[in-house]
């Protein structure tokens, strides 16, 4: 087909060809006032993928922002799409409508990957996963409690096979059977990905990491975490289902988040 032609094309002009896979892998970011973390995440990305050598799109899906977002996705040449939706699970999906890949990776703006973490997601994908994500670590210097949080959450979600948000894998058939993240959730939409993906075939949690902010642990008091919690033992799911009460992912951060 001369979609597939192209896609060839696009493979055989890339400066290193040591990665036989698919033509075409699809990165897309989430972005919502992200010009502080989204120049690491995008130089990352390019070297891993010139490392790997696999033809690659980048598209950054600038939810409504109003800093420079845009302006720096296009500096560092990836694809601006625009939406107005204050909604995750929506913009992931508005990302992936847009991709052109077989292949796609969600990466949070301020997530930094590496050519190993890249490497063995492609070759979970080559050996039949329908999809996966990683293991995490934090950027920045966490207190003893915050590294213990986070990496008693990361073993956790291992345990449970859940992808962390900030990068998860899946090829395009896998993610369209799966009906993509489900928009009834304003958060937790990485858990109902990973089970849905894991009712299409093998999900796997990789041992590479990834870099993600702290943001979370440094804009966020305790007690807006706790209170969450509270919120969440009391209420259950159905906290997750409201934005009113999620203002760990969509209140405006404080300066140095």
């Amino acid at each position: 087909t001369a979609g597939g032609c192209r896609d060839l094309a696009i493979l055989l002009a890339s400066p290193m060809k040591s990665y036989p896979g698919p033509a075409l892998l699809s990165f897309i970011i989430p972005a919502y006032n992200e010009a502080r973390y989204l120049p690491a995440t995008l130089t990352a990305l390019r070297q891993a993928a010139a490392e790997v050598g696999i033809a690659h799109e980048i598209i950054v899906v600038d939810d409504a922002s109003t800093d420079a977002t845009a302006d720096i996705a296009t500096a560092h040449g990836a694809e601006v799409l625009r939406v107005e939706h204050r909604h995750i699970a929506a913009t992931r999906n508005a990302g992936a409508q847009h991709a052109q890949g077989l292949r796609l990776i969600f990466i949070d703006a301020d997530t930094v990957i590496d050519t190993a973490v890249l490497r063995a997601a492609l070759m979970a994908l080559d050996d039949g996963a329908v999809g996966g994500g990683v293991t995490v670590r934090l950027q920045g210097d966490p207190v003893w409690h915050e590294r213990w949080a986070a990496n008693t959450f990361t073993w956790l979600l291992r345990q449970w096979n859940i992808a962390p948000g900030c990068f998860i894998f899946c090829t395009r058939s896998a993610f369209d059977a799966a009906q993509g993240f489900d928009e009834t959730y304003f958060a937790a939409e990485d858990i109902a990905i990973s089970r849905a993906l894991g009712r299409e075939g093998r999900f796997v949690i990789l041992r590479e990491a990834v870099a993600t902010s702290d943001r979370k642990l440094r804009t966020f008091t305790l007690r807006d975490h706790f209170s969450l919690l509270l919120r969440m033992a009391v209420y259950g799911r159905r906290v997750l289902h409201s934005r009113k009460d999620l203002k760990l992912w969509y209140e405006d951060r404080r300066k140095d988040g």
